[in-house]
């Protein structure tokens, strides 16, 4: 008995860091559309920085680079031509 109480408290504090854990793993498998989506919080097809930062923080670090048009959002045609771009970049810089 004196094992017990100790060894399940043990659980329930491991319990939340697992989930989370499972939950960061899962976001890491997503699609770009996927992810996009779920940052995208107004649903309007318009990501603001504000949700990048919060939501899709791998497209937020570039934001200003995607956001060509300074439009002040970006869509997913706009991450997807940012993405070919640097594909060709670096492609044109491997020997």
């Amino acid at each position: 008995m004196r094992f017990l109480l100790p060894l399940l408290a043990a659980a329930m504090l491991a319990a939340p860091v697992y989930a989370n854990a499972a939950t960061a793993e899962n976001h890491k498998h997503q699609s770009m559309e996927q992810q996009f989506q779920r940052a995208n919080v107004t649903h309007d097809g318009h990501l603001t920085l504000d949700q990048a930062k919060s939501g899709y923080k791998t497209i937020a670090r570039h934001f200003a680079a995607i956001d060509q048009d300074k439009k002040g959002y970006i869509t997913e045609a706009d991450i997807r031509a940012y993405y070919k771009t640097q594909r060709v970049l670096h492609h044109q810089s491997v020997p």
